[in-house]
């Protein structure tokens, strides 16, 4: 990059590479030993391990396909973003001796993979999980408020 500093080029890729094998790692993780995500997420949709008496529980799905398909949503949020991050990662590699506008032009792809990431892990996870699930009122101890806090943020560029 002409105007820019070769080091930054370098962390912006690296961070890009990082987060697309942490996406491709999960999502293959979850297609491999599907079932072992599964009934977590099961247990979500069908808030059964809420606390006795809930108010909340009137927001549970308790149809096997659409718990299917929940977690379907979540492994090829987890998959495009992996793909985008590796997408954007090669086109910095490619440009990053190039003018600043044109490798600037290169994270357009980083972009959209750290979008689907917040939506998957924020959104999903935090928002529609943790609160309208209500995830955190485990009885059985199949979640808790500190395993997704520490997940890992998927912001790029």
């Amino acid at each position: 990059m002409e105007d820019g500093d070769g080091c930054h080029t370098l962390c912006q890729d690296r961070h890009d590479t990082g987060l697309a094998l942490f996406g491709l790692l999960v999502a293959a993780d979850n297609i491999i030993d599907y079932g072992t995500n599964f009934a977590f997420v099961q247990h979500v949709l069908s808030m059964d391990t809420t606390f006795p008496g809930s108010f909340l529980t009137w927001r549970a799905i308790t149809a096997p396909p659409l718990h299917h398909l929940g977690y379907g949503l979540i492994i090829a949020a987890e998959a495009v973003m992996g793909l985008c991050f590796l997408v954007c990662s090669c086109q910095l590699t490619v440009n990053r001796n190039a003018p600043a506008r044109r490798f600037h032009r290169a994270k357009s792809f980083g972009v959209i993979a750290a979008t689907i990431g917040f939506a998957n892990w924020f959104i999903g996870f935090m928002v529609v999980g943790g609160e309208w699930f209500a995830m955190w009122e485990p009885r059985s101890g199949t979640a808790s408020r500190r395993r997704f806090i520490s997940t890992p943020p998927c912001c790029s560029c």
